[in-house]
């Protein structure tokens, strides 16, 4: 299995700490995409964030669906 980069493992970090921050567990993330029209699964979610393989545009769509206005760099 090929190891995350240094910005993939940052990106992955970022998402799961502003999750963190904002009490959302991956469940009430796939709840919240549903609600702006983002299909996804628990498990695929999970998944994006352990291998830090996603893209911007979903990495987006979580900040939006969790009212996320500011990150920490």
């Amino acid at each position: 299995m090929a190891e995350k980069t240094d910005w993939e493992m940052k990106a992955a970090n970022l998402l799961k700490a502003e999750l963190k921050r904002k009490g959302v567990t991956y469940a009430q993330l796939v709840e919240k995409l549903g609600e702006i029209g983002i299909v996804e699964r628990e498990a695929n979610i999970r998944n994006k964030l352990s291998r830090g393989k996603f893209t911007a545009a979903f990495m987006l769509a979580c900040l939006e669906a969790v009212g996320s206005a500011d990150l920490r760099i």
